[in-house]
């Protein structure tokens, strides 16, 4: 499934549990995840969307770690699998 498939199913199970699904970009940090997931009771996570099959570049492996350095939760989705997963 083509990553931009993938990014609307990302947004329509987010939202259908009750939350928010930015679109997550920062000018000066072209690696950072694609999403910025708010959900209810104050949870919050980044998503990094690929196509089924592919990785992140080391860029963006480098932002995850970074982000998960800090205390954050980066989830990679390569299926709707692991959309559904969500709760």
């Amino acid at each position: 499934m083509k990553e931009s498939d993938l990014e609307k199913k990302l947004v329509s199970h987010i939202t259908k549990l009750g939350g928010i699904a930015y679109k997550f970009s920062s000018p000066n940090r072209k690696s950072v995840p694609d999403r910025l997931c708010i959900m209810p009771n104050g949870r919050a996570f980044f998503v990094e969307l690929k196509a089924e099959g592919k990785t992140p570049t080391p860029l963006q492996r480098h932002e995850h770690e970074l982000l998960r350095a800090l205390g954050h939760t980066v989830l990679l989705i390569d299926s709707l699998e692991a959309i559904y997963a969500i709760a």
